[in-house]
């Protein structure tokens, strides 16, 4: 049976342009574009809100943060996967690659089993109808690590894997590289300096020993998979060289003006951090993601760690650049990152996955989600 819902009365972001029109919705599909405001029996006003693609999301932790609500209390691994997909559809998040990490550096041991309770949380829900969200998984790979080619082993070829990215939290290195920065943070998660600085020379020797050979074993598992590969938390040009060579092409969160530019130099794609934007800054002193935006040193956000980052972030770089350029950078350029050439767009032919936003002073506030033309929020 064909089930069709008119939208009409909204701005609709279309990929060059806005328009105040219709939109026509078919069977999970977009079927029209329409200038102008509809007549037709049963169509939904949308009292001249904002029409967006609904937001594509690459990378986000707020799974962990679910399951880690407080330090010492983790929650059922069940319950905070339904609670994050109903924060990121809330989020005008309709497409959410679910970042996991893989691999113990030390001082984040309930990461690995928030992993493997996410990957068995998602086998069980997919599928259901229960999420609001369309779900698939972004391996984060700690390479220093001893165990991180065990821990992908069992779920590189998993159909839900569409990222993975090479990480490198070693301290000296990467989004690590003040060492006092590094110790500030240590402390505040309540280990004395004696241990954080044993745990120092632990870790950079691991790293020594570990991560070149654990880099090209996990290159070598993973060729030749549909699995898109990035760089976390580059700092140098040299580091954007090293990963060109290796064949990695997307540059995700680069802690330096540097090596984003040599990242688009070299024809990678960039993603920086919504929250950067909406805060006006990194919260760890890296480079400022609308300084990136300026020149021209960006492709794509991710929510990081607060998936209503997006579409704040989105409308806030419309101050600098046109509103479907600014919208695209949170739906149509990351889904084309992951291999999902089916959304991020307001076009016919398109799956209907539709955001409706108002702004009240000045903050863009999500009213309304449609996923594959089903209203979820």
């Amino acid at each position: 049976m064909t089930q069709t819902t008119i939208l009409t009365n909204a701005v609709l972001v279309l990929p060059a342009e806005t328009l105040l029109g219709t939109i026509v919705l078919c069977d999970g599909a977009i079927a029209e574009v329409q200038p102008g405001r509809s007549r037709a029996a049963g169509a939904v006003d949308l009292d001249g809100d904002t029409l967006m693609p609904g937001v594509v999301d690459v990378h986000t932790d707020n799974l962990e943060r679910q399951v880690q609500p407080r330090s010492m209390a983790r929650w059922p691994s069940r319950s905070a996967m339904v609670a994050h997909d109903a924060q990121c559809a809330a989020a005008g998040v309709t497409t959410v690659l679910d970042a996991l990490c893989l691999g113990d550096l030390g001082f984040d041991k309930d990461r690995i089993q928030t992993f493997r309770d996410g990957v068995t949380d998602l086998d069980a829900l997919n599928g259901t109808g229960l999420l609001k969200a369309d779900h698939f998984l972004h391996l984060r790979c700690e390479v220093p690590a001893v165990d991180v080619l065990t821990l992908l082993e069992p779920v590189a070829d998993h159909k839900l894997v569409r990222m993975i990215s090479l990480m490198d939290h070693s301290p000296g290195v990467g989004q690590y590289a003040d060492l006092d920065h590094y110790r500030k943070l240590r402390r505040k998660d309540g280990h004395d300096d004696a241990a954080i600085d044993r745990r120092i020379r632990e870790m950079q020797a691991h790293r020594e020993k570990w991560r070149t050979p654990n880099r090209t074993a996990l290159l070598d598992r993973v060729r030749g998979l549909p699995i898109v590969l990035a760089s976390h938390d580059d700092r140098t040009a040299e580091e954007i060289a090293e990963n060109l060579a290796d064949g990695i092409r997307i540059s995700e969160f680069p802690v330096t003006m540097e090596a984003a530019q040599a990242a688009k130099q070299a024809g990678m794609r960039v993603i920086a951090g919504a929250p950067n934007i909406v805060r006006g800054g990194s919260h760890s002193g890296n480079v400022a993601a609308r300084d990136l935006l300026a020149a021209g040193a960006v492709d794509a956000f991710a929510s990081d760690y607060v998936p209503t980052s997006l579409v704040e972030a989105a409308f806030r770089c419309a101050d600098d650049i046109p509103l479907p350029a600014a919208v695209a950078m949170v739906s149509d350029h990351p889904a084309q990152m992951a291999g999902l050439p089916d959304r991020g767009r307001l076009q016919a032919g398109m799956r209907a996955d539709l955001a409706r936003i108002r702004v009240h002073e000045g903050l863009p506030v999500v009213r309304q989600v449609w996923r594959a033309g089903e209203r979820v929020i």
